[in-house]
C-alpha cells in the first residue's frame, strides 16, 4: 500500500505508543499500563478470556450455537434431547500460549493513529495480559520476512515484558522482502507441543496459502487469529494521482484514484477479507479484527465479552 503514513501528531488516548528505539522502555511500560488499566477485571471468574482452553475434564453440556466448534459436539446429549448440544470443557490449570507474530513489511505501514506493526505489538500485550497468571506460559515465533526468531515459552511477568520488548525491537525488513505466513504457522506445529492456545497476529494480506498449516495447527490447539488492518487496506481515498507500492515486492505504480478505481479496489479488498474470514472459520479459529483507526482495546473487550456470552449459552460471539 502506498498512502502516506500518519502525520505523527497527537495520538488518541486509545492509540498504542510509538515504538521509537530510543524510547522503547518508556513506550512499552505505557502500553502495559494502558492494557492493564482497561482490561483489568475483565476475566473475573474465568481462567482464560480469549478462547476456551482444550481442557482436561468435561464440563456441562449446552445448546449448540452458530460458530461453536463441532469437534466438541456431545452426541449422547444431542440424541437424548433431539437438539444439538456441545460439551464444555474445564480448562487446564496451566496454559501454554504460542504467538505467531507476522511482522513482514506490509505491517510497516499506517495512515491513522499508529502503524500496523505498533498495533500488532499492542495486540501481543493484550494476549499476554489475558492469558497471564496461574503458572501459564507464553512464547512467540517472530518473522519479519528475513527469517524466524523463536522466543521460548516461560511464565512470569519478567519474561512477558522481556518477550514483548524483543518482539517490539524486531528490525524492519527492507522493502521488497516477502513474508511467509504458511511457514510461520508450520513452525508452531513442529516440534509438537502440549495442547494449548495458538495465536496468529497478521494482516493476512496476499494469498491464503497458509490455510492448510492453520488447519493442522487447529487439530491440536485452540486458535485465535488477530487481523490487523489499516483503512487503506480496505479503501482508497479520493486524492487524485497517487503512487502505490507493494512493500513485499517493491513494485510501484502511479494511479489516478478515480471513482471507478476506488470502487473496484474496495470490492476486491472486501472479497479478500471475506475469504480470510471464511478460511479462519473453517479452521475453527476465533477471529478478532483490530484497526489502526479504531479503539483497539474497546474492540478486544467486545470480543472477549461476546466469547463469554457464547460459552455461557447467551449467544455466539
Amino acid at each position: 500500500m502506498a498512502a502516506p503514513a500518519h502525520d505523527g501528531g497527537d495520538r488518541p488516548a486509545w492509540a498504542p505508543p510509538a515504538l521509537e528505539p530510543g524510547r522503547m522502555e518508556v513506550a512499552l511500560r505505557a502500553l502495559e499500563l494502558t492494557v492493564r488499566g482497561r482490561l483489568d477485571g475483565l476475566l473475573q471468574g474465568n481462567h482464560l478470556g480469549l478462547v476456551p482452553g482444550p481442557g482436561s475434564e468435561p464440563g456441562e453440556a449446552r445448546s449448540y450455537q452458530p460458530g461453536d466448534d463441532v469437534r466438541r459436539m456431545d452426541w449422547a446429549v444431542t440424541a437424548r434431547m433431539a437438539e444439538p448440544h456441545i460439551r464444555q470443557t474445564v480448562a487446564d490449570r496451566e496454559l501454554e500460549t504460542w504467538v505467531a507474530m507476522d511482522l513482514s513489511p506490509s505491517l510497516d505501514f499506517g495512515t491513522a493513529a499508529c502503524d500496523k506493526r505498533e498495533l500488532a505489538v499492542a495486540a501481543l500485550a493484550a494476549v499476554m495480559f489475558l492469558t497471564s497468571g496461574g503458572g501459564n506460559r507464553i512464547g512467540a515465533v517472530v518473522d519479519n520476512g528475513t527469517g524466524q526468531h523463536r522466543l521460548p515459552a516461560r511464565g512470569g511477568a519478567g519474561h512477558a515484558r522481556a518477550l514483548l520488548k524483543k518482539v517490539a525491537e524486531t528490525p524492519r525488513a527492507p522493502e521488497g522482502t516477502r513474508g511467509n505466513l504458511a511457514a510461520l504457522l508450520e513452525s508452531l506445529r513442529r516440534p509438537p507441543r502440549r495442547r494449548g492456545l495458538a495465536v496468529v497476529v497478521s494482516d493476512f494480506l496476499g494469498p491464503t496459502d497458509w490455510q492448510r498449516a492453520l488447519r493442522g495447527l487447529g487439530a491440536r490447539h485452540s486458535l485465535l487469529a488477530i487481523e490487523v488492518l489499516d483503512p487503506r487496506d480496505v479503501e482508497l481515498p479520493d486524492v487524485g494521482t497517487v503512487l502505490l507500492s507493494d512493500p513485499e515486492t517493491g513494485k510501484r505504480r502511479e494511479v489516478h484514484t478515480s471513482p471507478v478505481l476506488r470502487k473496484e479496489f474496495a470490492a476486491a479488498a472486501a472479497a479478500h477479507r471475506d475469504d480470510v474470514a471464511r478460511v479462519l472459520r473453517r479452521a475453527g479459529c476465533a477471529h478478532l479484527v483490530l484497526r489502526t483507526d479504531s479503539d483497539w482495546i474497546a474492540d478486544v473487550v467486545r470480543f472477549v465479552m461476546a466469547r463469554k456470552r457464547g460459552w455461557s449459552g447467551g449467544g455466539a460471539g
